[in-house]
């Protein structure tokens, strides 16, 4: 048998060593953990259009000459021009649908892109400059660090020309479900599609949702379910799973959307300083950074939308697709067919070549673009899932799986840390301020999650009225609520599939003992929406399942009597928990609701809300409405 040289053997060796491109769909692929970061209400320009003059002439970004009329309509209008001396932005320029209609279009038939000063000056005068301003790479260091050592994309679109929540659901389900604004009640019960998730889940890959208060994640129905439970941490979790190299497949990071002084939000939304959301930008990459997981990872940086800033790159209008056919509602019966103001996107993996720009996508159409859409489908061909795509326009979208897929080891030269932050802030957070439409929505989350919303005295006013140091107190104690009861739903043997209904009512004083529950003057019902009617007679005392804390928040425990009356078929079974004290009232666990939120103020007359439907009764558990559940506000 003849032997081969041994330059051969050498050569066969090292093509063994070196990973096949990504675009071969090879399950040897080098990316073996993603993280999603979606950050809020940016445009390109406005984030990182400087950055061409300083850092990448490359890069299609801004020259200085580029103005936007008083009034699109009158050629004598004043102009006001781009400036690279943004700072802190308050108000909030004008995002919805019918503001990026004006801001996009201005009174052309197509695109022009002339709208954005016009528009702004319909909220307030300051803010027609604002929106024109971008940041100097100077003053957004953690950004200008990725640039050059990692890839921008340069032509990345919203999905839809319209505000956050419709944007957001496209990132793990290429679809808003006809949604081009914020749509109350599927917001509240859920959007019924299929995400992401669901396609990693299925293939036997895991994921994990990493929040600091609410996570938007929460807006999918399905990721409501019991069997999802256990895929929501903390963001101290995160630090820990990455330095253990314990991270799943996909990990997304919801940034804190609150601002307080103690605090601060750092999601980049209006009036939020920027510079928090560098900070955990940088926190983020650290993390994976020293992670034994750094290797095979993808940190992927994006925003929902543009938030009503200023981009000078004219929003696709033809060839793209609807992703169901669901027609958007009245006025406008969007048809989904154009994609909205292009936004920062910047990717981050030692597999990626420095300095690398990303322009146009290459396919899989002559029309395709990148855009949110694109990060569910180039998930399906790194991970290779065989689920179908979510949607047509998650099939039609732009994919990047070939930017990991040119180099044949990692590189060795990234940066351990990236620079520092300086505030770009001029005044403190407004603890006392009233909230913004978007967390407004996500009050009402929080509010339907933990069942208060159900009662007569929670109006459409009752989240205007509360001050942002009262939202961020409510949504945590809300998710907290909602979480720890999905896990004891599990030990008790709740299907999977079932999705927790808490329902809050109020019991007159008179009629309660308060030895029954220790001194609670009412209770929440807990009903398990397609629930199996099998479900376990629990016997003996069970305590509520340990929430996950910040490695720093060690309180002590006090005893807490949790009630749980599974169907009537069942006995009703007491049982006393072990529950830590929460941090927001320390010298007085047992404050009422309505006492730690002013604005939520129960009516005695409400009545819980029963699923209708089922063939079984519906499984319930009482939980004291003063239970206390573990901080997890952390740095």
């Amino acid at each position: 048998m003849r032997r081969l040289p041994l330059l051969v053997y050498l050569s066969l060796a090292s093509l063994l060593l070196h990973y096949p491109p990504c675009s071969s769909f090879s399950a040897l692929c080098p990316i073996a953990n993603i993280v999603v970061l979606v950050l809020e209400n940016r445009s390109f320009d406005h984030m990182l259009g400087w950055m061409k003059q300083s850092l990448n002439p490359s890069i299609d970004g801004l020259t200085g000459t580029e103005c936007n009329p008083h009034a699109t309509d009158d050629p004598r209008s004043p102009l006001i021009c781009v400036s690279d001396d943004a700072q802190f932005v308050d108000p909030d320029p004008g995002h919805s649908f019918e503001d990026v209609l004006q801001q996009v279009f201005g009174s052309a038939a197509v695109p022009s892109m002339s709208g954005f000063v016009q528009q702004a000056l319909s909220i307030s005068r300051n803010l027609s400059r604002a929106v024109m301003k971008g940041f100097s790479p100077d003053s957004i260091p953690v950004f200008a660090s990725l640039v050059q050592d990692f890839a921008v994309f340069d032509r990345w679109f919203s999905s839809i020309p319209g505000p956050t929540q419709p944007n957001r659901l496209f990132v793990y389900s290429a679809t808003s479900h006809g949604a081009i604004r914020h749509d109350k009640l599927n917001l509240l019960m859920g959007y019924p599609q299929n995400t992401i998730f669901d396609s990693i889940h299925e293939e036997g890959l895991d994921f994990g949702i990493y929040f600091k208060n609410i996570p938007t994640t929460l807006f999918y129905k399905n990721l409501r379910r019991l069997k999802y439970i256990s895929k929501f941490h903390f963001f101290s979790t995160f630090r820990e799973h990455a330095r253990r190299g314990k991270l799943p497949s996909l990990s997304v990071i919801e940034p804190r959307y609150f601002d307080l002084l103690d605090y601060p939000a750092d999601d980049d939304h209006p009036s939020h300083d920027v510079a928090n959301g560098q900070k955990l930008v940088k926190e983020v990459y650290e993390a994976l950074r020293s992670s034994p997981q750094w290797n095979q990872s993808l940190f992927i940086i994006t925003y929902d939308e543009h938030g009503g800033f200023y981009d000078h790159v004219t929003t696709p209008y033809q060839g793209v697709p609807s992703p169901d056919g669901i027609v958007g509602p009245e006025p406008f019966f969007f048809k989904f067919d154009r994609l909205g103001v292009r936004i920062p996107t910047i990717m981050v993996s030692p597999w990626i070549n420095k300095g690398t720009v990303v322009g146009k996508a290459n396919g899989p159409s002559l029309t395709s673009e990148f855009e949110h859409s694109s990060i569910p489908a180039t998930i399906k061909k790194l991970f290779n899932l065989k689920a179908d795509f979510l949607t047509k326009r998650d099939a039609w979208a732009g994919t990047f799986e070939d930017i990991v897929g040119q180099l044949s080891s990692p590189r060795t030269d990234c940066p351990e840390t990236l620079p520092d932050v300086r505030s770009l802030r001029i005044i403190d957070p407004k603890e006392d301020s009233l909230l913004s439409e978007f967390q407004r929505e996500l009050i009402q989350l929080a509010a339907f999650l933990n069942g208060d919303y159900f009662l007569t005295s929670f109006s459409s006013e009752t989240n205007k009225n509360m001050t942002a140091t009262e939202a961020n107190s409510y949504v945590e104690r809300a998710v907290s609520r909602f979480l720890a009861a999905g896990k004891q739903a599990i030990k008790l043997g709740a299907d999977g599939s079932a999705i927790v209904n808490m329902r809050a009512i109020r019991k007159p004083s008179s009629s309660v003992a308060p030895a029954d529950i220790e001194g609670a003057s009412g209770s929440q019902n807990i009903a398990l929406e397609g629930a199996s009617t099998d479900l376990p007679l629990v016997d003996e005392p069970t305590s509520l399942p340990a929430l996950e804390q910040s490695p720093e928040a060690t309180p002590a425990k006090e005893k807490r009597k949790l009630t749980l009356a599974p169907s009537p078929k069942h006995k009703s079974v007491s049982h006393s928990g072990d529950l830590p004290p929460s941090d927001a009232a320390p010298s007085s666990p047992d404050l009422p609701l309505s006492a730690l939120y002013p604005s939520l103020v129960p009516s005695s007359s409400a009545t819980p809300t029963i699923p209708s439907g089922s063939s079984s009764p519906p499984f319930f558990m009482n939980f004291p409405e003063q239970m206390t559940l573990p901080p997890h506000n952390v740095p």
